[in-house]
């Protein structure tokens, strides 16, 4: 799915509460801060760049990086998020809360989205490993305070939830 399909008012409406800013990039021009270049999402500070061709799974795990980064690596954000293997686990693993909460997409969608794109996960697909093996990505997100003792986001960021 990507952005045109969703509406970027829908993705927008979701990641102002993270004070993520979407902003859209012209058809056929280069994403500015986009680690993997094509149609893939781009983050410079709090400004996630995103065009019309933008898969809605990529928008979601650059804004789930910089929601689960520390405030240090955040202000000087700019293409690469970087971050640790834990952490890595933790984006998927919000980017998968937060599909639910956009119209259209929903979980089932965005885990296809993902093995469609590419992303790998020991137990083969996306699906097995958030119902099977993402208990850790789980535990890191609620140790730091992004999610909920029931798995809903806190729409805070990491070091902001204090």
């Amino acid at each position: 799915m990507t952005v045109a399909e969703l509406g970027a008012t829908a993705l927008a409406g979701l990641l102002q509460r993270y004070g993520l800013a979407p902003v859209p990039v012209a058809a056929g021009d280069e994403i500015p801060g986009s680690f993997w270049g094509e149609s893939e999402a781009g983050l410079i500070g709090n400004r996630l760049y995103i065009r019309s061709d933008t898969p809605v799974h990529s928008a979601l795990h650059e804004a789930c990086h910089y929601i689960c980064m520390d405030s240090d690596r955040r202000s000087g954000l700019h293409t690469d998020a970087g971050g640790d293997y834990a952490e890595e686990d933790a984006v998927c693993y919000l980017q998968v809360l937060l599909a639910v909460r956009l119209p259209g997409v929903g979980r089932d969608r965005l885990l296809a989205d993902m093995d469609a794109w590419g992303y790998s996960f020991r137990l083969g697909s996306a699906r097995r490993w958030f119902e099977t093996d993402a208990e850790d990505a789980l535990a890191w997100l609620q140790r730091e305070r992004l999610v909920d003792a029931h798995a809903n986001p806190t729409w805070q960021l990491r070091d902001a939830a204090g």
